[in-house]
């Protein structure tokens, strides 16, 4: 491990090397080399002393992050985009990003194994400024191959290079360092409600919605090959998952102990590397192939409407339209509680501004870290903070105008994002 003097802001080229290339075409793997720093003065593009309340030093270790390309016969000239640009970093977009080539090292193991390592997930002491990127639209998610995230990410950004982070701070971190172009992060599911962490961390750092992705969620029971239900004695997986399915492990006869981790891809991926033979794990029809797991069970799930809605965020807010439905994402707060928010709810009305989601969030005994307009992270104390989601773009007047009325009855109001809301259809299957 060396030590590296930091960079210029305008020059990333030290931290990439180059390898040898054989001749033989063979899939290529990323490598990202990262240092330690934490001098936000001489280093501007790390993570500096402005976020000390929740890393006060940012760990940056010489490092790999491993990340699969799938191979392409042609350039990928898609344009899909949860964000409405074209999801190809050769293709003009609103924002013209500087992207330099990042180092790649070839190996010869197939795509197709099952036995093969998988990405690893990017952690803290991982990022580092991004040396610039190919063709492909890379998103951080957080999780394993196959978890739900790396699906709506998939989705969201077809032919995507999915970037799976070990934390969602660090996915936020990813693109802010131009690690990553995009993010996914799961916002509230249609059982569960609201994922309230991840509402903090949109406050606490400076990305901004471009889009979102609904997901049906569709779990199933998965173990090792050969083992049956009545061998198991313990299922495991992410606590919403588990409560999800609870009444479907029951009448299925189940009894055992639920276990809860830290992600449903995890629990396949731990069951496979510890060759557990007497544990299952709920997680998606993906993981079991990816993983070597068999489906003991199909579709699992309690309510076969779970859905789980998942926002895109970039480093620059995408121009507002008004040739398709748009949502916007607002945050406000007042300092004397919520005597305001029938004022707010008024200034919709009036302009006809239909709401889809409402919700208080209580911050009395402790304040909340909000980043402001120079990305200074300060400490605010309100006794609520209201998210409010509402079907218009702010190309209208109607939300320009009643964003206006509203600013005027609170302290503090942030636009997390103006994007075009997620129309297509679905309902509830067995199958992904």
């Amino acid at each position: 491990m060396h030590a590296i003097a930091p960079p210029s802001s305008n020059n990333f080229n030290c931290f990439t090397g180059t390898g040898t290339r054989p001749t033989l075409a063979r899939v290529r793997r990323r490598v990202i080399q990262s240092v330690y720093r934490s001098d936000a003065l001489n280093f501007p593009n790390g993570v500096g002393l402005s976020r000390a309340d929740w890393q006060s030093t940012c760990a940056i270790l010489a490092s790999k992050v491993v990340s699969k390309e799938q191979p392409t016969d042609k350039p990928d000239t898609g344009s899909g985009g949860a964000d409405h640009f074209p999801a190809v970093n050769g293709h003009k977009s609103a924002i013209d990003l500087d992207l330099v080539p990042i180092e790649t090292v070839d190996n010869s193991m197939s795509s197709t194994s099952n036995n093969k390592p998988q990405p690893k997930p990017l952690t803290i002491t991982d990022l580092s400024p991004a040396p610039m990127h190919g063709s492909q639209l890379r998103v951080a998610y957080q999780g394993v191959p196959a978890a739900y995230s790396e699906a709506a990410a998939g989705k969201a950004y077809p032919n995507c290079e999915a970037i799976p982070c070990d934390q969602f701070e660090v996915a936020f971190q990813a693109v802010e360092l131009w690690i990553a172009d995009r993010a996914v992060l799961p916002i509230e599911n249609s059982l569960g409600g609201s994922i309230h962490r991840n509402y903090d961390l949109l406050l606490r750092h400076r990305l901004h919605i471009v889009g979102e992705v609904q997901l049906p969620v569709h779990h199933c029971l998965l173990a090792l090959p050969g083992v049956r239900k009545e061998y198991l004695n313990r299922v495991i997986s992410h606590p919403q998952a588990l409560a999800q399915c609870e009444l479907t492990l029951t009448k299925l006869g189940l009894n055992v102990a639920r276990e809860a981790v830290d992600d449903t891809a995890g629990a396949a991926e731990f069951i496979a590397a510890n060759n557990l033979r007497d544990t299952a794990a709920i997680a998606s029809a993906r993981a079991a192939d990816l993983y070597g797991l068999n489906i003991l069970e199909d579709g699992i799930q309690d309510d076969s409407s779970n859905v789980t809605r998942f926002v895109m965020l970039a480093r620059e807010p995408i121009i507002p339209r008004t040739d398709r439905p748009f949502k916007t994402s607002i945050v406000f707060a007042h300092g004397k509680g919520t005597s305001v928010l029938f004022k707010v709810l008024s200034a919709f009305a009036f302009r006809n501004i239909s709401l889809t989601k409402i919700e208080s969030r209580p911050h009395r005994n402790r304040p909340i870290r909000l980043v402001d307009d120079a990305n200074v992270g300060t400490a605010k104390h309100f006794e609520y903070m209201f998210y409010v989601d509402f079907e218009a773009s702010m190309a209208e007047v109607r939300a320009q105008n009643a964003l206006a009325e509203v600013q005027e009855f609170t302290s503090f109001l942030r636009v997390l994002g103006s994007y075009p809301m997620d129309m297509t259809p679905w309902c509830p299957s067995r199958g992904e």
